[in-house]
């Protein structure tokens, strides 16, 4: 599936190497402390975007239950958590 853009611009694949660059230059340690600070806030930022894109999704997504009668009936997706 290609990089569905999102609302507030860029894809959530985009986002999500953001995230990494970000996580990778705080676990670096090399930058300064304010550095690691702004790119934990940034992080944190990311993070509760791209959660919220993913609940998002997975609302939409369904499942087909097989019926007793032989056809199929779409379902929303269950919580496993």
């Amino acid at each position: 599936m290609a990089g569905k853009k999102t609302a507030a611009g860029g894809t959530f694949e985009t986002r999500m190497a953001e995230l990494e660059t970000l996580i990778a230059r705080m676990e670096s340690g090399e930058a300064p402390l304010d550095s690691i600070l702004r790119d934990y806030e940034a992080a944190g930022k990311l993070l509760t975007q791209m959660e919220k894109e993913l609940a998002e999704a997975r609302q939409k997504l369904t499942i087909l239950r097989a019926q007793p009668d032989g056809t199929e009936r779409e379902e929303p997706l269950e919580d496993e958590t």
